[in-house]
């Protein structure tokens, strides 16, 4: 007896969800993102808002997207997720709806429902996709875990009450453990 067909999901399908419906659409498969808990949000917020004020300090020309934003990595239409935070230093990815193509520096906060696809797949689209720099901030473990692909490094592993510094903004050092 054949295994029956998996359902291939496409950008038409994951555009037209539910209102009020997150998913991420990966390989043809659509992953519904649950709600995030009020802390996760604060974090984010918290984060946001300190990239975003170096940035207008130093009068740079990136900007920063916390979730939701859709973000097309490969503008080819076939993969579509929504990092918790996406700084972006090309304009011309931002249309009046989405990002098309990698933004510079991805940040995810690990929520239970993320981990695997936040440490597994999601590093590996990343990577591939050009995205310079990847943090995956994770409150269970209480570190954050920097990936920075442009230099070829082995991934950094940075406790929470430890200065955490990106590759693209040098002089930018956030440490978690003072947001919480």
């Amino acid at each position: 007896m054949p295994l029956p067909k998996q359902r291939i999901y496409t950008s038409k399908d994951y555009w037209n969800l539910p209102d009020g419906q997150r998913a991420e659409l990966i390989d043809g498969q659509l992953y519904n993102m649950a709600p995030p808990s009020p802390f996760h949000q604060e974090l984010v917020m918290e984060i946001s808002a300190i990239i975003r004020q170096y940035i207008k300090k130093n009068k740079g020309g990136c900007k920063v997207y916390p979730a939701p934003l859709a973000v097309n990595l490969h503008a080819d239409d076939k993969i579509w997720v929504e990092p918790d935070i996406s700084v972006v230093c090309d304009k011309n990815k931002i249309t009046d709806k989405d990002c098309k193509g990698a933004p510079d520096w991805i940040i995810e906060v690990v929520s239970p429902s993320s981990r695997k696809r936040d440490y597994s797949v999601k590093m590996l689209l990343y990577s591939d996709a050009g995205v310079r720099e990847y943090w995956i901030v994770d409150p269970s473990k209480e570190r954050t875990t920097v990936y920075r692909y442009e230099q070829d490094v082995a991934p950094i592993i940075i406790p929470f009450d430890q200065a955490v510094t990106s590759s693209i903004f040098p002089d930018l050092h956030i440490t978690i453990s003072d947001l919480l």
